[in-house]
């Protein structure tokens, strides 16, 4: 209830500002409380509740004064397509129009500094509404808040187009809420395929995709640092709160990928996956506000130092998901993918699956399965790969210090 009444005067607030509205520097909490409420029904791409978010997110960009860029002189780029019906099927485009036939909407805002160059700042707002196809939830439908995945991404990606208003003027700034990212990167595939500026303009670009679970640690990934070759330098020489990991691969399960393979430099960040993932669990009050708020920063930081760069090179990266083993089995956890140590550390286990059953616990460091040694995350995926349903063998693990050795039932 209390939630309900914090949104119900939020939007109540927005709807009676008039244009020349001053939105406060940092409102991205409450932005989250809204973006993962009830009420706005899991924002599945293609629901009524999908196209609230996007009016809201519009709202905000008006607010600020940013010119729209999406279709007919307006903040919002629709796409249709026919959803698949076959898990390996995939998506293409359509006219509008049809029974069978979801129309998305991109959400987009222009900050115009009167350079020749523009940075993407970008971040996805659907989610999976009632659950479905990706969820993660066993017991019945249930409203999928995403609150991490990803309201908190786009309540990064609002809060830096109030904060660069003026500031770091080499490069303009085109401000992004994807949709359909969860069905398949659709909304950002679509916009680099029908940019609505100069795609040869777009100097670099930053995603954000669940940044807002930042652990005491303080460990942040950041992926694509080697799509051109100042990244590398830039993202250490900037940091002063993370324990960094980084990644040189412009490929990856988020929207940056769509800009990679466009030839466009890109950043990725990600704080990592946790228990809630693709749940109804994952809510507003979980989040870390502070950490993204040190994100921003981050973030800020890094353009501030690029700004008299000019253009930044592209350079191809390896595939690394090229390398991933596939699977016949699952061992039944969420992965640390953050974790550097020696080992592949679960960070959340699954109810009545074989992890679960054979008495792993969130901590335990996987150090041996079979008869392979796992020193890291791929070690980890070679081993699982080999096995097949019905297979029986011991999994070792390290539990604060101490090694115990199980036996799994797949």
């Amino acid at each position: 209830m209390r939630a309900f009444i914090v949104t119900f005067g939020f939007l109540a607030v927005l709807s009676s500002c008039k244009k020349e509205v001053v939105v406060p520097e940092n409102t991205m909490k409450a932005d989250v409380i809204l973006l993962a409420s009830d009420s706005l029904g899991g924002r599945q791409t293609g629901s009524k509740f999908e196209l609230k978010a996007a009016s809201f997110i519009a709202k905000r960009f008006e607010d600020l004064g940013l010119t729209p860029k999406g279709n007919a002189n307006t903040y919002l780029q629709t796409f249709s397509f026919k959803p698949k019906t076959d898990p390996h099927q995939e998506i293409t485009y359509t006219e509008s129009g049809g029974d069978s036939i979801t129309t998305g909407t991109n959400v987009i805002g222009f900050l115009d500094n009167k350079a020749d160059k523009t940075i993407v700042i970008g971040a996805h707002y659907d989610h999976l509404g009632l659950g479905g196809e990706g969820s993660l939830h066993r017991e019945g439908s249930a409203i999928h808040n995403g609150a991490d995945d990803n309201a908190s991404g786009t309540a990064i990606m609002m809060h830096l187009a109030k904060r660069l208003q003026g500031k770091h003027t080499q490069n303009n700034y085109l401000f992004m809420a994807f949709s359909g990212e969860e069905m398949g990167l659709l909304g950002s595939n679509f916009f680099v395929k029908n940019s609505t500026i100069p795609i040869e303009s777009i100097n670099y670009m930053i995603n954000m995709d669940m940044v807002g679970r930042l652990k005491n640690e303080n460990t942040l990934a950041v992926y694509g640092v080697g799509t051109s070759p100042v990244f590398n330098q830039t993202v250490n020489a900037t940091n002063t709160n993370f324990k960094l990991i980084i990644e040189e691969s412009g490929v990856g399960p988020s929207d940056h990928t769509s800009f990679y393979l466009s030839d466009i430099p890109v950043l990725h960040f990600f704080t990592g996956q946790h228990e809630d993932y693709h749940k109804p669990g994952d809510d507003a009050e979980k989040l870390n506000y502070e950490g993204m708020k040190m994100i921003a920063d981050y973030i800020e930081a890094i353009i501030k130092d690029l700004d008299d760069n000019g253009k930044l090179a592209f350079r191809k990266t390896k595939n690394e998901s090229q390398d991933v083993p596939r699977f016949k089995v699952a061992l039944g956890v969420v992965p640390d993918y953050l974790f550097d140590g020696k080992g592949m550390r679960i960070d959340g286990v699954s109810e009545d699956k074989p992890a679960q059953k054979a008495g792993l616990q969130k901590g335990d460091v996987v150090i041996q399965l079979g008869d392979s040694t796992v020193v890291d995350m791929m070690s980890y995926m070679r081993a699982l790969s080999i096995f097949e349903e019905g297979d029986a063998t011991k999994v070792v693990v390290n539990r604060n210090g101490e090694q115990i050795e199980a036996e799994i039932k797949f």
